[in-house]
């Protein structure tokens, strides 16, 4: 096998140069809190501090832990910037005076950190690229369930689902250093106060922090840091143009070929990647026998790729002479670790002219390691290829008799000028122009008929095959060797430009389809666009279906007035909902006439395209896959970029709904303040002039309520607005629900209150406020709603974890599903019981308890009623 020069990667030189021109990044990565890396960023930071190293603390959360406080001392530590939000004075990392300062080293904490709404970036981590960008090198402390790929993982096991990621593109080029401690060790400080306050560390050991999900945690780290430097090694191999493995991490690639049993390959391969849990490749050589394949082998070839596709491995199909050298050059260029192979029965002829692909990768390759995959037996090598189809066409071989007949002639013509030592080149002319018309063998029976017409016509005795002089039979022989060498190295120069003008005509398919696409900005042009670029590429039928109120529609078709069968319409529904290809030439209904691929993206399927030749056959060949599913890409971007656009215009709706909302909310809520403060003396009057008037307490209760719902609007403003203001303090909840009950008194008249709160019941840390304004809202909800026995249970209950107040009624209870909308801004119960009201006092109770950090739910009693908790996670220590 040739071993080609090598060069570095353009690739990989354009990202050493952009990494030049930024920051260094470090990133300290643990399993969990605790594990101590914080402890050791300001520790290197110390040591590069001693080593006359510009370092400074940009920001750095010593959580009260002594020892870390320490080390921060013989630091700079840039003070933080105070902001106002929602009442409360927070600090966050102060970026301009970072920049400003601009050390060499900055040590930032917390690198997932979510910035308080006032910042210049929502996230610490864009602060933290920006400092790169400025060429400040950076330190920052990360726990590896905060990486956005690995969050679904880690919440299906911990069932904490954490709100705080990073995308993992941070990881490009940075340097990981994993800050490890074993879950036992971890625990011990967990028990010891060392992470968290005992309180919290009690609960902590129950959840998040068991020894199962330690265990995880720390092995998703260490892999997490084996790939980011397996994926730094192979960039600095590229970079020097260097041989060689070096894995990090195991990479698997499978060659994939056009015999039956292929896609028992592929699922080895596949098997072979989830037991190394390495990412895999399936890769077609796409040679010049590929293009006289039969229909059937081309069609095999197809489905193994999409097979391959299907179980997660990335495809790709490259163009070369031969199949040997097209698949070293792919190992080189992908570093792979893992080869799959097929060995097919071939026959010594074959193996002759083309060679064995597997002797010559498990020569040519240190480190590679080979897995060969028996081929099923009584399956011949040649079978996909159609008979006789490599000589070519036979009119190829009389336009090669006719050119040889003419080099004949131009040959008789030309003698009696040039003598019979110059005919002999006359005969290369139609050699070379055969095989760069019609290839290899039919050049070389040019080459043949060439070197008989020439002894016939021109060497003695002439009109015979015989040769008297011994040096023409030198010179014969000559002319035949460079026929055949001609024929050969003419073959070859098609071969490759053939292969080249592919790959540029491929090239250009996918840039001027991406152009294409970046010219429109709304669904339909786009889907118009895909149609029709589609279309006429691959010459077929193509139609975009997306779903519109509920229900899958052609959006968009090419040539328009495309119709589907109810087998298709199935076959896109399939499609559509499980983001899989269905549909003719598939695994699932392929009765069906068209074959569907789904737009998928990060956001979901978005659309369905259908493909189809109209005849049955398969829409797209092996050849042209990888290039659909490189279009099919794109499209699927422009789709998920018209998404992205469409909601943050709905944000932008949103958010001056709100603004307009508040606005009136306010209005209304001082406006009526001052009419409802007269009502309220006119009645006091007249309720002076006559004290037995029946009607005056019943217009105290009214004005009453209305003053409650006028105090709704205003606290809902106060939340909405973030005005609120904590202050948090012990308190007693019977004192609480004793003062709430009393200040309800005319609205909880004939009502039967059961007080269930225990005198021992421990202190909660609230704000008397809020707690007051919150147990009015639930009393006065459940005065409404109680139900004919107006029977009012408040419970008090001390939990592991916890403190619970419920407040329950005995009326019809909540609808189903009404258990988390009840809490929405004017929410009321459809049916049963739950109606009237202004529908904003469990929203406030909501508000305000989250404004606290107070649990609150709603659920229906067993017996009867609604019951509405509160859970007090903050219990004050007396």
């Amino acid at each position: 096998m040739p071993s080609d020069d090598q060069r570095p990667s353009p690739e990989a030189l354009l990202r050493a140069a952009r990494r030049e021109a930024r920051g260094k990044l470090k990133i300290f990565l643990g399993a969990a809190p605790g594990v101590g890396k914080t402890f050791e960023m300001l520790r290197e930071g110390a040591e590069r501090l001693s080593a006359e190293v510009d370092v400074v603390v940009a920001v750095v959360d010593t959580h009260g832990r002594a020892e870390t406080e320490a080390l921060t001392a013989p630091f700079e530590i840039i003070p933080r910037r105070t902001i106002d939000y929602r009442g409360h004075k927070l600090t966050e990392m102060d970026l301009d005076a970072v920049l400003a300062r601009r050390p060499a080293l900055a040590l930032v904490d917390e690198f997932a950190h979510t910035n308080v709404e006032g910042s210049r970036h929502p996230k610490r981590w864009q602060d933290v690229m920006e400092l790169l960008d400025a060429g400040i090198d950076v330190y920052t402390t990360l726990n590896i369930q905060h990486v956005e790929s690995l969050n679904d993982v880690v919440a299906s096991f911990t069932r904490v689902r954490v709100r705080e990621t990073v995308p993992d593109g941070v990881f490009e080029g940075a340097e990981i250093e994993v800050v490890d401690l074993p879950p036992d060790e971890l625990i011990e400080r967990l028990k010891d106060g060392k992470v968290y306050i005992p309180d919290e560390a009690s609960r902590a050991l129950g959840h998040f922090f068991s020894k199962p999900n330690l265990s995880a945690l720390r092995e998703m780290a260490l892999r997490r840091a084996a790939l980011s430097i397996d994926q730094a090694l192979v960039e600095h191999l590229d970079e020097g143009a260097l041989p060689g493995t070096y894995a990090g991490g195991e990479r698997v690639l499978v060659a994939v070929s056009e015999l039956p049993g292929a896609d028992a390959i592929v699922r080895a391969a596949k098997r072979l990647a989830d037991a190394l849990k390495a990412p895999w490749q399936a890769v077609y050589i796409e040679t010049p026998r590929a293009q006289r394949l039969s229909e059937e082998a081309k069609r095999r070839v197809a489905e193994t790729l999409r097979l391959a596709a299907t179980l997660g491995a990335t495809i790709a199909t490259l163009p070369a002479e031969r199949v040997i050298d097209g698949l070293a050059q792919h190992v080189r260029d992908t570093r792979a670790t893992q080869l799959v192979l097929g060995k097919s029965v071939r026959s010594w002829w074959f193996e002759l002219r083309h060679g064995s692909v597997v002797a010559a990768m498990l020569r040519a390759r240190d480190g590679l390691a080979v897995h060969v995959i028996p081929s099923a037996p009584g399956i011949a090598a040649n079978e996909a290829s159609g008979s006789g189809q490599g000589w070519g066409p036979g009119s190829a071989y009389l336009i090669v008799t006719a050119l040889v007949a003419g080099a004949t002639l131009l040959g008789h013509l030309a003698e009696p000028l040039i003598g019979l030592a110059g005919v002999d080149l006359i005969f290369l002319l139609p050699v070379i122009l055969a095989s760069n018309r019609y290839g290899l063998r039919p050049g070389l029976a040019a080459g043949l008929l060439s070197a008989l017409a020439y002894n016939f016509f021109f060497l003695p005795p002439l009109h015979t095959f015989t040769i008297a002089d011994p040096r023409s039979v030198l010179t014969l022989f000559v002319l035949m060797g460079v026929a055949a060498f001609t024929a050969h190295l003419a073959g070859r120069l098609k071969t490759r430009a053939t292969i080249g003008a592919r790959s540029a005509l491929e090239n250009a398919a996918v840039a001027a389809f991406g152009q294409s696409l970046a010219r429109v900005s709304d669904w339909q042009s786009t889907s118009e666009v895909v149609c029709t670029e589609l279309a006429a590429l691959f010459d077929l039928q193509v139609v975009l279906l997306n779903e519109r109120e509920g229900v899958l529609t052609i959006v968009a078709a090419s040539p328009p007035g495309a119709t589907l069968s109810p087998v298709d319409r199935a076959a896109a529904e399939w499609s559509w909902s499980r983001g899989e290809l269905a549909g003719s030439g598939t695994a699932t209904l392929n009765a069906a006439d068209w074959q569907f691929h789904p737009l998928k993206t990060a956001l979901g399927v978005l659309a369905v395209v259908g493909l189809s030749h109209g005849d049955g056959r398969d829409p797209v060949s092996a050849d042209r896959a990888v290039l659909l599913q490189t279009l099919l890409g794109q499209a699927a971007l422009a789709h998920e970029r018209l998404s992205l656009e469409s909601q943050v215009r709905e944000v932008a709706l949103l958010k001056e709904r709100d603004r307009l909302r508040a606005a009136l909310l306010s209005s209304i809520g001082h406006d009526l303040r001052t009419p409802l403060t007269a009502v309220s003396g006119a009645i006091d009057a007249i309720a002076a002039e006559h004290p037995d008037a029946e009607t005056i307490p019943l217009a105290r209760t009214e004005v009453a309520r209305l003053r409650r719902f006028l105090d709704n609007l205003v606290d809902m403003i106060r939340i909405d607005s973030g005005a609120l203001t904590l202050s948090l303090e012990p308190i007693d909840l019977t004192d609480a629900v004793g003062s709430a009950v009393h200040d309800l008194k005319e609205a909880l008249r004939g009502k039967h209150i059961d007080l269930k709160v225990p005198a021992n019941l421990p202190l909660v840390r609230a704000d008397p406020t809020l707690l007051h304004h919150i147990l009015i809202n639930l009393l006065a909800n459940a005065a409404q709603h109680g139900g004919g026995d107006g029977r009012i249970v408040i419970e008090g209950r001390r939990t592991p974890d916890n403190v619970e107040l419920a407040i329950r009624d005995h009326g019809r209870g909540l609808l189903p599903g009404m258990e988390h909308r009840v809490f929405d801004t004017f929410a009321q119960g459809e049916g049963g019981d739950r109606h009237g009201g202004s529908g904003l006092g469990l929203a406030i109770v909501k508000g305000f308890a989250d404004a606290m950090q107070v649990g609150v739910r709603a659920a229906n009693h067993p017996d009867t009623g609604a019951v509405f908790t509160l859970v007090f996670s903050q219990i004050a220590d007396v």
